[in-house]
């Protein structure tokens, strides 16, 4: 991590890679905290669930289950635990001796991730991400359409992840596309229905 982020344990970078999550947030410091707090909510067993439906003969689900892990990991920046994932989805529908090691890394590297996002969110927000300016050539577009970019891309990726976006941003995406739209996409995103969220999200846009 930079200097500038001295509330987060050292060697923590290799666990949360904060300026990452900020980048793919266009820099909201407050969004990043709140998808934090949301990600330690929701899915701190998710591992131990996966292996749960593993083990009860159900790969589909907890495919699933490490899916919407992937996308919520990566989009706050937690490298190791998205790798883990990515790896380990495909093999869920082979036989335990394909994902059963990778299965235990996972879990060992979620209860890291864990633990940091802790130290994140009892330390001083202002001090903890107190970083560098992000500059990029796509920071130069205006913050709402990246925002709107950033979950069409994740919409195009299935990526559980745009179902948080829509949640937190939800004023910002309203104003922009208008109340009906918005919910029109948000309604579909919660069914799951990702292409048709998506259609409707790049209708508006256009």
């Amino acid at each position: 991590m930079t200097p500038s982020s001295p509330d987060i344990p050292a060697g923590a970078g290799q666990i949360l890679q904060v300026e990452t999550g900020l980048q793919q947030l266009m820099g909201d410091r407050e969004l990043y905290l709140q998808i934090l707090r949301r990600f330690r909510h929701r899915y701190p067993n998710s591992g131990c669930d996966a292996r749960k439906a593993l083990d009860h003969g159900e790969p589909g689900h907890a495919q699933r289950i490490i899916h919407t892990l992937k996308g919520a990991a990566g989009m706050i920046g937690a490298q190791q635990v998205y790798l883990l994932a990515t790896q380990l989805e495909p093999l869920c529908a082979g036989p335990a001796q394909a994902w059963s090691a990778l299965l235990a890394q996972l879990e060992q590297a979620l209860r890291q991730l864990i633990a940091v996002i802790d130290e994140v969110l009892e330390g001083d927000p202002q001090q903890v991400l107190a970083l560098n300016t992000l500059q990029s050539a796509s920071a130069q577009l205006p913050e709402t359409r990246m925002l709107l970019l950033h979950l069409a891309r994740l919409l195009d990726e299935g990526d559980g992840a745009a179902i948080d976006v829509l949640e937190q941003s939800a004023t910002v995406l309203a104003a922009s596309l208008g109340v009906e739209v918005f919910q029109e996409v948000t309604e579909a995103a919660h069914q799951f229905d990702f292409e048709a969220a998506l259609a409707t999200l790049q209708a508006a846009m256009a």
